[in-house]
């Protein structure tokens, strides 16, 4: 998952213009030349695209049959580009899908089942969950390359001269907050109005905004509700910075948490890079890393997210043949070790966390709340269930509406999103 990253659409755009999709017609092969495909990437254009580059050049070298055409589109574009190019027969042959846009693509019918293809030849050796997670009624669409989930992390500096510990619970960090405030000066929490952020108050309450067993509305349910007034009162108190509700609040966050304005925030680890840029982590061992706190119910647990690779179904034989080879390289035990020591991001293949790549302190410390992590419900239209609660939050969390009014209103637009649902 990737939120907030900023990146420049005019370069993406002019790189888009300039670089032949997959199945356009204009891939500049000949009968006995190797075949090209071209890549849409969705990672961080300064911080991780260079190492996927790099290994591009490796697998060309490896196999000369094939070029690799390599084209970064920012991810925040990527979903809506995807779904135009594939409906125009015009797509890449192979994408960095994010999780939740595998299944909505696959019953789109856009991407390639995998299942018996050298791509997941390695399935075995990927996490269980992850392989699932890529799943669309029974039948696998993506191999996973990176995943994540979101964490407390916190400056271990300040956090010892308050005294306190890592909070087990909601009630525990707002305690924390307060004597971190009073011993330090520093607010000690700062809260995103952002739903993904959001998403781990509802498991503490042991729900979710819809129950896809049931086909049922959960958003706002008594449960629901606890849970959002527990994440609207953390933008109160001693120690607890109020809601920022401008469109730069993602950074404004980020800013204060690594140069050690703010003592704790909830992050991914796709920030692991950035964090160490900071001031108040120069010394990495600084960075604290923790399960997000659990609600009244006892559970803890943030949502699944990372990426996988995925073959457009509308390449022809020899471009697809081409890009599950090149999906079996770049998932490869070797590529994801590689990936990892460069990016920071974490694999998603048990044999690729070498003793190296567990050196890294960020990494260990997201690797060891993996195992609270919720994978996403195998749900086509998830993803998108978060749009109506990105705008309802910000106005409940800046007090311009009332909680039971936003859920309300926000219940009302996902029932539009999944119609055959019940409220």
């Amino acid at each position: 998952m990737r939120r907030g990253i900023a990146a420049t659409a005019l370069v993406a755009s002019l790189a888009l213009a300039a670089t032949a999709c997959g199945s356009d017609g204009d891939s500049g092969d000949k009968a006995d030349g190797p075949v090209t495909i071209t890549w849409w990437d969705t990672s961080n254009a300064t911080n991780e695209a260079p190492t996927y580059q790099a290994l591009i050049k490796e697998f060309e070298a490896a196999n000369k049959d094939v070029k690799v055409k390599y084209v970064n589109v920012p991810f925040d574009q990527a979903q809506n580009k995807f779904d135009t190019a594939a409906g125009a027969s015009g797509a890449p042959d192979v994408l960095r899908s994010e999780v939740g846009w595998t299944p909505a693509f696959a019953k789109k019918g856009y991407f390639l089942p995998l299942d018996g293809t050298e791509a997941l030849a390695d399935e075995s050796k990927f996490q269980p969950s992850l392989i699932e997670q890529a799943k669309y009624e029974g039948k696998t669409y993506g191999v996973p390359i990176v995943t994540d989930t979101l964490a407390l992390v916190y400056n271990k500096e300040l956090f010892e001269k308050a005294g306190v510990e890592a909070p087990k619970t909601w009630d525990d960090l707002k305690k924390a907050a307060a004597t971190i405030k009073d011993k330090t000066g520093v607010d000690g929490y700062w809260g995103s109005t952002q739903a993904y952020y959001a998403q781990s108050f509802l498991y503490g309450e042991g729900t979710d905004t819809v129950d896809a067993e049931a086909k049922k509305i959960t958003v706002d349910s008594a449960e629901a509700k606890k849970a959002y007034g527990t994440w609207l009162e953390l933008f109160d108190g001693k120690g607890l910075h109020k809601a920022d509700t401008t469109a730069d609040a993602y950074a404004h966050i980020q800013d204060a948490f690594v140069n050690g304005k703010v003592a704790a925030i909830i992050q991914g680890p796709w920030e692991i890079t950035n964090f160490y840029k900071g001031s108040a982590f120069k010394d990495k061992q600084n960075l604290g890393i923790a399960t997000v706190p659990a609600g009244s119910s006892g559970k803890a647990g943030a949502p699944t997210g990372g990426h996988n690779l995925s073959v457009y179904a509308g390449s022809d034989e020899a471009k697809q043949q081409a890009a599950l080879k090149f999906l079996k390289f770049m998932t490869s035990a070797k590529s994801q070790e590689t990936v990892a020591l460069k990016n920071s991001t974490l694999p998603t293949r048990d044999d690729a966390y070498t003793a190296e790549v567990k050196a890294d302190p960020g990494i260990a410390g997201y690797q060891g709340v993996l195992s609270a992590a919720q994978p996403r419900p195998a749900l086509p239209e998830y993803s998108s269930l978060w749009g109506p609660l990105d705008t309802e939050l910000p106005k409940i969390a800046g007090g311009k509406e009332s909680l039971d009014k936003g859920l309300s209103n926000a219940e009302t637009a996902i029932a539009k999103l999944v119609p055959d649902f019940s409220k």
